[in-house]
């Protein structure tokens, strides 16, 4: 039985291109023989799945401890995913995957030692080339970049292109028509636009450009299409790499969990937490920006939302700062902190909330504590204490941050990044600003293609403010009203300063993907 099992073993891993080790086969063996056939042949096929998905090989050989984290991996996701139905991610553990050229997969970054927050000039070179990396692989894999097929005639082949490197570019001294480029809008000089890649960077000419959908700003990557005349690439169409949505992603890298939280494998996938998610069709998520604590009506709007919820309580308030008014000063952790630990009090007139919903508070630009970079860590621990001792479902966290809620995935940002972007914006837009903003992120793959000194970021944390694969919400906490669009099947909605406006906020339904607009008004 054991040799004949032994040679499946070794067969099922040749098929899918892998050689395995005859340590690792004795260790399959022990782990499956007590199971029924059927059962030895689904999970053998899982644990390759996960070998080949999670990016635990550096070669096509596997090892004894390349099949014992897979099969840990195969029982946490079987076991321990229904515990997992709302999870507060922090920018800080968001995991970090580099993109292998060679392999054409995303392998997990180990880094050898802990990762030092403020990084060297080293990190900032890679944070280009990593959001480059994670472009130019979707764009090249999409219809218009695509080889033809033998045989499907001359139209097909004309509707096809192919990215050029701007060393290309460079290499001619002929005119050179129908080009188009994958690269970084940035001055190099001042005043003077280059487009940049991997390769090198050309100065450009948009004297007569056509401009399609998207914000436009210096770092942010854009498709130029033009011709090359005299050292200068004259871009005739300017837009921006086409997006992908999250499922076209997977099929191609898989269940690897980009998002974060205790699973290696997305929960996506996971029935279990979906048929969770379908016992409760009318939860909602409800997300605030600038509550001004120290604002005698915020307090007392709060007090009408919180009583309006408490026979119904959502799954969460996520209330993001700043949390007030004023700039901050010498004075305002310890006037924070007596504003949550009134917040707090006011919390406990409500018990059900207390019991049955969480409170997840997001710093704002201007709030106490680490000066605004992004990512931006917690409220300071003096800051929070009394509010968590009395309301223990109180969760400070990151800005940005995510939230995974069954199989939903929520990212949550506090910065007024279309403020920013429509400020540096090249080209301004004429029509829809918030769909122009929506496109923009979901072409990007990025929270804030924007240079550092206008939105500055801790460069070996970049990752953390990726947007791939795309989630399924993006909520933006900007000072302009609120909004709500959508590209790619991601939902992209700002709730509106609170403070201001009739105190606006938004509703999330989740079963439903739906956003709905609610305010209080002045009674």
């Amino acid at each position: 039985m054991n040799s004949r099992f032994k040679n499946d073993i070794v067969m099922t891993f040749k098929l899918n291109g892998l050689t395995v080790r005859s340590e690792a086969t004795k260790y399959i063996i022990g782990l499956l023989t007590p199971l029924h056939k059927d059962e030895q042949v689904q999970w053998l096929e899982k644990l390759i799945d996960v070998i080949q998905k999670q990016g635990l090989l550096n070669s096509t050989t596997v090892e004894k401890s390349h099949v014992e984290r897979a099969a840990k991996e195969c029982c946490q996701n079987e076991f321990d995913e229904t515990t997992v139905l709302l999870n507060v991610i922090s920018a800080f553990d968001v995991p970090k995957f580099v993109y292998n050229t060679e392999r054409k997969k995303y392998l997990s970054f180990d880094a050898p030692h802990s990762i030092n927050l403020f990084g060297d000039p080293r990190d900032k070179s890679e944070m280009f080339r990593h959001r480059y990396a994670i472009l130019h692989q979707r764009t090249s894999r999409h219809s218009l970049f695509t080889p033809s097929v033998l045989g499907s005639g001359s139209t097909a082949s004309q509707n096809k292109y192919q990215l050029q490197p701007i060393e290309y570019l460079l290499g001619m001294s002929t005119k050179l028509t129908n080009l188009v480029v994958l690269g970084m809008l940035t001055y190099l000089t001042e005043g003077k636009l280059h487009l940049e890649d991997m390769t090198g960077s050309v100065p450009i000419s948009l004297k007569d450009t056509n401009f399609h959908g998207g914000l436009f700003t210096e770092n942010c990557f854009v498709l130029g299409q033009g011709y090359f005349q005299d050292g200068v690439f004259h871009i005739e169409h300017l837009g921006m790499p086409p997006p992908e949505p999250a499922k076209i992603t997977r099929t191609y890298f898989g269940n690897t969990n980009f998002f974060g939280g205790s699973s290696t494998s997305t929960l996506k996938v996971s029935v279990k937490l979906k048929a969770i998610e379908e016992q409760n069709p009318d939860a909602m998520m409800v997300f605030l920006s600038d509550v001004w604590l120290d604002q005698t009506r915020v307090m007392e709007k709060l007090r009408i939302l919180f009583a309006g919820y408490c026979e119904d309580p959502p799954i969460c308030f996520v209330l993001m700062g700043n949390f007030l008014s004023g700039t901050t000063c010498n004075t305002s952790s310890s006037h924070l902190r007596q504003l949550f630990k009134s917040l707090a009090e006011m919390i406990k007139e409500f018990p059900n909330l207390v019991e049955q919903t969480r409170f997840i508070f997001v710093p704002g630009p201007s709030d106490s504590g680490f000066c605004n970079i992004l990512p931006r860590p917690p409220l300071a621990e003096v800051i929070r204490a009394e509010f968590v001792q009395r309301i223990p479902s109180g969760i400070f966290t990151t800005n940005p941050c995510r939230i995974q809620y069954g199989t939903k995935e929520i990212v949550v940002l506090r910065e007024d990044i279309l403020t920013k972007m429509c400020r540096n914006a090249i080209n301004f837009p004429s029509d829809d600003i918030p769909q122009q903003f929506a496109k923009t992120l979901t072409s990007q793959g990025h929270l804030c293609p924007l240079p550092g000194e206008i939105c500055p970021v801790y460069w070996p944390y970049d990752h953390a403010l990726y947007l791939y694969p795309l989630p399924d919400v993006v909520v933006v906490g900007d000072r302009l009203g609120g909004f709500t669009a959508q590209n790619m099947d991601c939902v992209i909605f700002n709730p509106g300063p609170f403070s201001r406006n009739n105190f606006n906020f938004k509703v999330y339904i989740p079963i439903r993907s739906q956003v709905e607009d609610s305010e209080i008004g002045d009674t």
